[in-house]
């Protein structure tokens, strides 16, 4: 695996005006749609099997074999639905790739539902982000008029239709099933599987959920080959990937990089953490995969890599936090997201993460007490799949990882009556001890 940038999904976006379809076709835009609809739709789905793409929406779960659990004797019509609810705190990958060329994704929209002969298909989108909903209307609008998009595309008897759906900006939405509900006008709350998507889905009929940049993913492969995607990357985890690197960096910012590059080669391409710090914790995959320290820096940012050092690669969402940030207080403000975002479907998550932050709020305070550490942890136990859905556990995961590698941090908290990385409680801590 080589550690060099490879610009692939984001290869056109420095171009002028890179999300009109113009400048895409330019750069080779739906050339891999002429290819797939020469192809046999099951041929289609081999290749992407073949190509090793994993979910890049967190869970990594093999795309093809997504695919190809589609029942085609099922008489129901086919769907297809894009995840494109991008909400998991530090998670920024999919709304640039939308807002820089959204007709990548409408491309593998159309390839997509043509492999698992969809009629139909939806991209769902958070609503706060208006501007990325235009953008992808206008692509969607372009490739209509192009004959991309609607009856007989392309002379190929094959017909499509692709809605572009404003969520109403709900963080369990981005899971699937609570996805499904919204768009049929629903509640977003999480249904009890089985049965699952791929029989009964959208509407009760057979449907494929997949991420942004999964899909983004496929011309790209139909395009070059399986053995091209799966030349990238490692083993058991192939391709290219869009890291994002956020926070305490020097440049922060999209990196796309085969999988297995290490999270010191991302830092020394960005710039390494900002002056004058330390690294002090990092999330690999957004704010619900457990933390990992400098201790880390070395771990293959693959699946299989980080899963061996107790986290999850989830959306590739790199967190960056320096030697100036208070663990106990970060690990609040994410617990404090997850309760106000709990459907409250489930007792175990609905009380779980009220509790959580009731408990953390005082440990913050330096009010607590060791005790309380053993009552967060035996919480989270009881939350950890217990809950109807996986947000119950992501809610656990800073607490528990951050007691793991920070328990000190939280002890000094009981030490100095708060927290003492506040510079303002720091002052009081310096007087009192002085007037002593």
């Amino acid at each position: 695996m080589t550690s060099v940038l490879t610009p692939v999904l984001s290869d056109n976006w420095d171009q002028i005006k890179s999300w009109q379809l113009n400048s895409y076709q330019r750069s080779g835009g739906y050339d891999a749609l002429r290819k797939a609809l020469a192809m046999q739709p099951a041929d289609v789905v081999a290749t992407v099997k073949d190509s090793g793409l994993r979910g890049r929406g967190g869970a990594g779960f093999p795309t093809g074999m997504k695919w190809s659990f589609i029942p085609q004797d099922n008489p129901k019509p086919k769907y297809l639905v894009v995840n494109a609810d991008e909400s998991e705190p530090g998670t920024c990958k999919d709304i640039p790739l939308m807002m820089a060329s959204p007709h990548t994704l409408v491309e593998g929209v159309i390839i997509a539902s043509y492999a698992i002969r969809a009629s139909a298909a939806f991209i769902y989108v958070r609503g706060e982000v208006l501007h990325v909903i235009r953008r992808l209307q206008q692509a969607v609008q372009e490739a209509k008029d192009a004959g991309y998009i609607g009856t007989n595309i392309l002379g190929s008897g094959y017909d499509l239709d692709v809605i572009v759906h404003a969520g109403a900006g709900a963080y369990i939405c981005g899971e699937e099933t609570a996805l499904l509900d919204s768009l049929e006008g629903r509640r977003g709350q999480p249904r009890l599987r089985p049965p699952f998507p791929a029989v009964a889905g959208l509407y009760g009929c057979p449907t494929v959920i997949n991420n942004v940049e999964s899909i983004a993913s496929v011309p790209v492969i139909i395009k070059n080959g399986a053995d091209w995607f799966s030349s990238m990357g490692t083993e058991k985890s192939k391709g290219m990937t869009l890291y994002s690197l956020s926070g305490h960096v020097t440049r922060p910012g999209q990196y796309e990089a085969p999988l297995g590059i290490t999270l010191r080669e991302l830092l020394d391409l960005a710039g390494g953490v900002r002056a004058g710090h330390q690294l002090k914790f990092w999330t690999p995959g957004g704010s619900s995969t457990p933390l990992l320290t400098s201790e880390h820096l070395d771990v293959p940012l693959d699946y299989e890599g980080v899963g061996s050092v107790g986290s999850m690669l989830g959306t590739k969402a790199l967190q960056i936090f320096d030697d100036s940030v208070c663990v106990v207080r970060s690990v609040l403000r994410w617990t404090e997201f997850y309760k106000h975002e709990s459907c409250g479907k489930c007792t175990p998550c609905r009380e779980g993460t009220w509790w959580l932050v009731q408990i953390l709020e005082r440990l913050e305070q330096g009010k607590g007490s060791e005790e309380d550490l053993e009552t967060l942890l035996d919480l989270s136990e009881n939350i950890l799949g217990r809950s109807f859905c996986a947000l119950g556990d992501g809610a656990t995961a800073p607490i528990t990882s951050s007691i793991q590698h920070f328990k000190d941090e939280y002890l000094a908290h009981f030490e100095h009556g708060g927290c003492p990385f506040d510079p303002m409680a720091s002052t009081v801590f310096a007087t009192a001890g002085a007037s002593a």
